[in-house]
């Protein structure tokens, strides 16, 4: 026995009634409410989360963005929309940009690139004088996106705050992958990789978990780095020092 519908179309009757039925008899009905429940949750959570970023919070999610944009700029723009989209983190209004579908998709492209590139060496230093120009004024910008929504002097705060932080690990990074290369041996330049890999991400966790904590293991992170940029850079100095003298060697005096 067969039914019309609006258009005509026979249909048999009853065919969606026995799915629902047996949708019911597994615990479908069950798992759909459960499922209804725990969005709700997440949700509310996600919400409750926002309403209490406060100030302190905003400051270290900035900071966070700007000082991992210095080594991985790629790697924070993809994890961070990445974790907004699925509502892990809740972003900023000037952050759910990197929510976007096509930012996703751009950003884990480069970042793919981006993994392979930074554990070559020799290549590291090409990929990082290209990015050069990219990674502070990004670190920037994003910086003044989470604290810019309601004030244009706090996002001009922010962009100074971000573009410092950037310039400071792009400048660590840089002389200690200079340093690295003049070793033969690849692993010592892979493990450091890793290593910049693991800060990233630990970075944006610490500054969305525990903010306060944070702020003080950044300052003590950026005190190394000083100190380590300006020791590199004098061993970085006298080795270009020495290949200088041993390609243009000082001709020996004329013995009369």
């Amino acid at each position: 026995m067969t039914t019309n519908n609006t258009n005509g179309i026979e249909t048999a009757p009853g065919v969606w009634e026995q799915v629902g039925q047996w949708w019911s008899s597994v615990g479908g009905d069950a798992a759909t409410e459960g499922a209804a429940q725990v969005g709700a949750t997440l949700g509310d959570a996600a919400s409750t989360a926002m309403n209490h970023m406060d100030m302190p919070s905003l400051l270290a999610l900035a900071a966070a963005l700007g000082w991992a944009s210095g080594f991985r700029l790629y790697a924070v723009v993809f994890i961070v929309g990445a974790c907004g989209a699925l509502d892990w983190i809740a972003l900023p209004s000037g952050l759910h940009m990197l929510e976007h579908p096509a930012v996703l998709l751009v950003s884990g492209a480069l970042l793919f690139v981006e993994f392979f590139a930074d554990k070559i060496p020799g290549l590291d230093s090409v990929w990082d004088a290209i990015n050069s120009f990219v990674r502070v004024p990004a670190g920037a910008a994003l910086a003044a996106a989470v604290l810019g929504a309601d004030s244009t002097t706090m996002a001009l705060v922010g962009a100074l705050m971000g573009g410092t932080l950037a310039a400071s690990s792009q400048a660590a990074k840089t002389t200690t992958r200079a340093a690295i290369n003049t070793s033969p041996e690849p692993f010592s330049n892979v493990g450091m990789s890793f290593v910049e890999d693991v800060s990233v991400v630990g970075a944006v966790w610490l500054a969305t978990n525990h903010p306060m904590l944070f702020g003080v293991v950044l300052l003590f992170v950026l005190v190394v780095m000083w100190v380590v940029t300006w020791m590199l850079f004098r061993f970085l100095r006298g080795a270009l020092r020495r290949i200088r003298q041993w390609l243009n060697p000082e001709p020996e005096p004329e013995r009369l």
